[in-house]
């Protein structure tokens, strides 16, 4: 009967096998019996390929796996035998048996049909970022792995421009960020980036470890490679005409003779290497306060990217927590779909000292402790909540105490209330405060109290 009707319908085993298929959606998807038998696991790594990359995007969300009955409805976006990719909804019907889920059988739309909206706002939430998550796969490639540059913010946008222009042409590169935003990250794409037959050597070296003699055979072993040279850079230089990069770690922290050295070395004209720098804070500002070469802070800083922390892009945060979320479903069985509101809301009122290295980190973490198909406040490390308690108790600030001041006011209350009970007599009230007449008048002018 199913393989009867024309709309494609396929089934998956509660081990998240796909274990069946009709006739609509063989000349859907141009499938054969490979795909019998493909695990499904709910992520968009772009690094899968075949019957594994098309179960991934045929892989239902877990909550349908839930033992809620519920039937879920998403979108899958495959490629129409040779036509371009669409989107096509789908609904995710559980056969449940007691308290557990037997299977899912699925049910594709038409194609450009929308999915239908969940009742639950939270389960739509997280099947739209399902969705944009596979759409930044395709967009980013599977080359680069730039899953620190995900995001919809202006901020990252202008980022991706940059690294694209930067991919295209040969000029020296600065790219600036705090820690844990993925600086190494992005200059390596952005030296992959070149066209292959461009692309040559990429030779990282930590600056604040890099003196001058190490730096000029460094350079020189790139830019004038010889035939047969042995030693650790020879299996790279292979071919002299390809683009060779250096890769200047922490460029801040260069020493002063390696910064003379490889000043030299950039007013060379034909030199075929090009300087990639990774540092916290901009050369030209470092140059400004005499603590980096000028000259060399203008030469390195052709073009300048500078990424933001994520404190400052937090819209981004939801996007990316899921990026990382499906990156470990990827590497295992536990399928987990997405936060629950509640925990979102928890890691927005995070300051994240760490970037999006402490974020990737984290969603391991609750990825590893989540015990359903969402991840819950109570999977989230106990940092984030002790974060909060601390945010919500901000700290005394200790009052400084001048003594001086302090002993003013004291001495002036005990002339006032002396004056007071000797009803103006002065020398009744420096009777009664122990002190000579004289005396007592020369702290009533210099505490402003005379008359």
């Amino acid at each position: 009967m199913l393989d009867a009707v024309d709309q494609p319908v396929y089934a998956v085993s509660e081990e998240r096998r796909i274990v069946y298929y009709n006739r609509a959606f063989r000349e859907w998807t141009d499938a054969g019996d490979e795909l019998l038998g493909q695990e499904c696991r709910y992520h968009s790594s772009p690094e899968a390929a075949g019957p594994a990359a098309l179960a991934a995007a045929l892989c239902p969300p877990p909550e349908v796996f839930a033992a809620t009955g519920r039937s879920v409805s998403s979108t899958v976006r495959l490629r129409d035998g040779a036509a371009d990719e669409s989107e096509r909804a789908v609904e995710f019907v559980p056969l449940a048996g007691g308290s557990q889920v037997g299977g899912v059988v699925a049910f594709v739309g038409v194609a450009g049909q929308p999915a239908a909206a969940n009742a639950d706002a939270a389960e739509a939430s997280a099947a739209e970022l399902h969705a944009r998550v596979a759409r930044y796969r395709r967009l980013l490639g599977a080359k680069y792995q730039l899953g620190r540059l995900v995001g919809e913010s202006l901020a990252m946008k202008r980022v991706r421009s940059q690294v694209a222009l930067a991919a295209t042409g040969k000029a020296s590169v600065v790219v600036i960020g705090p820690a844990g935003s993925g600086r190494q990250q992005v200059a390596r794409t952005i030296h992959y980036a070149q066209a292959e037959a461009a692309s040559g050597p990429l030779v990282p070296l930590a600056c604040p470890l890099l003196g001058a003699e190490l730096l000029q055979s460094t350079i020189r072993a790139l830019a004038r490679p010889k035939q047969g040279e042995r030693g650790p850079l020879a299996p790279q230089v292979v071919d002299a005409a390809r683009l060779a990069s250096l890769l200047l770690i922490d460029a801040d922290r260069l020493p002063a003779d390696a910064q003379a050295e490889l000043a030299g070395f950039l007013t060379l004209a034909d030199l075929p290497v090009r300087i990639i720098s990774t540092t916290r804070r901009p050369l030209l500002e470092l140059a400004g306060q005499k603590t980096f070469r000028p000259d060399l802070a203008s030469l390195l800083s052709t073009l300048v990217i500078e990424i933001p922390p994520l404190a400052e892009r937090l819209d981004d945060l939801p996007l990316l927590a899921q990026w990382f979320l499906e990156q470990a479903n990827s590497r295992g069985p536990k399928q987990v779909g997405a936060f629950t509101p509640e925990a979102l809301d928890r890691l927005h009122g995070y300051a994240w000292p760490g970037g999006v290295s402490e974020l990737e980190a984290l969603v391991n973490e609750a990825h590893a402790r989540a015990e359903g198909h969402e991840i819950m406040p109570r999977d989230l490390p106990p940092r984030i909540d002790l974060a909060a308690e601390a945010s919500a108790r901000p700290r005394k600030v200790e009052e400084v105490i001048v003594l001086e001041e302090f002993l003013g006011r004291i001495e002036r209350e005990l002339i006032e209330r002396a004056l007071k009970r000797a009803k103006g007599n002065k020398t009744k009230a420096a009777r009664l405060l122990g002190m000579t007449r004289p005396r007592l008048y020369r702290r009533l002018v210099q505490l402003g109290l005379e008359g």
